[in-house]
């Protein structure tokens, strides 16, 4: 799908949990610096339940979402991974159905320096 002259399948958002807001925050900061991501919201207060090491568990994290193109993924889980405190981070993209040129635009020109 095309968005005018932009093709969706070049965007995504990412997911990311941390175990604490100022991790998220650490994380959010730096991607955001190397122009890895374009936008990272940070929404506090998730409760996670999962399996771990043969049990399930729980824990309160915080989750960011960020908007970035998807050539930019590896080089921000790279980032994420040489950052975060987890074992196994959840470092997850999902690839845009939909979204609006201009918003798409900006994500381009934020990536850019512009």
């Amino acid at each position: 799908m095309r968005t005018g002259a932009l093709s969706l399948k070049n965007y995504c958002v990412v997911f990311v949990t941390a175990g604490s807001r100022r991790e998220a925050r650490k994380l959010a900061q730096t991607l955001l610096e190397r122009r890895l991501a374009a936008c990272a919201s940070i929404v506090p207060g998730v409760e996670s339940h999962y399996w771990w090491q043969g049990k399930v568990d729980c824990s309160r994290e915080w989750l960011l979402v960020m908007k970035t193109r998807r050539s930019r993924f590896r080089a921000l889980r790279r980032v994420v991974k040489q950052l975060h405190s987890y074992q196994v981070p959840e470092i997850i993209a999902v690839p845009l159905a939909a979204g609006e040129a201009a918003y798409l635009r900006w994500i381009d020109a934020s990536l850019a320096g512009r």
